[in-house]
């Protein structure tokens, strides 16, 4: 097998394609699309979110410290994609995406209600890295859409339809190939799960 060598560049991919929304009024109110997100921490539950000096939000983010991290599906590709190349100096991408702009139970940064799963964060650390500020946050709150949860009281992000980027495109996650501890699972356990699948 023939391997090329590359220049480093940021080659991790597929990440998930993230609205951000921020602002402590409703004023100031904006939605930053980003990939560059990820959990850094189980417990305490933490995540992050990497933005460049220039990006509007990222005053408004260093100046309340707090952000939502909104997950975006299928059927938000396009406001996901026109939120990340307009800049919120200029529009208020709420109304021009026909975004609602909901309550937060521990923040004042708005969370996008249309999104299945909103977690809302406050900023522990400012991590200065070259072309990006890393925003280090501290889960203080988890909003999830009820559309997606079961009778079991289980989150299912995979029925809406989310939407990953990767090299600059984006895609709709595919088909479940596993889950986690399959690869050691008792063949009892596998059928079992595989009715409840198909029930499901």
């Amino acid at each position: 097998m023939t391997k090329q060598h590359w220049k480093p560049g940021t080659m991790v991919y597929p990440l998930p394609a993230v609205m951000v929304s921020c602002g402590n009024t409703p004023e100031n109110y904006n939605i930053i699309t980003i990939a560059w997100t990820g959990t850094i921490c189980s417990d305490p539950a933490m995540c992050y979110i990497s933005v460049r000096k220039n990006r509007h939000s990222h005053n408004i983010i260093k100046e309340s410290g707090e952000f939502v991290i909104n997950l975006t599906t299928k059927d938000l590709a396009y406001a996901t994609d026109w939120c990340g190349v307009k800049s919120g100096k200029d529009f208020d991408k709420f109304k021009e995406m026909k975004l609602t702009p909901g309550k937060s139970k521990e923040i004042s940064a708005p969370i996008i209600e249309e999104s299945p799963l909103s977690i809302e964060c406050k900023v522990t650390q400012i991590i200065e890295l070259g072309s990006h500020d890393m925003f280090m946050a501290e889960v203080v709150n988890v909003q999830a859409d009820e559309r997606y949860i079961n009778e079991k009281g289980e989150f299912s992000l995979a029925k809406s339809g989310p939407l990953v980027y990767s090299h600059g495109h984006y895609f709709e996650l595919g088909n479940l190939v596993g889950r986690f501890g399959y690869s050691v699972m008792k063949k009892k356990t596998k059928e079992k799960i595989k009715k409840e699948n198909k029930k499901g």
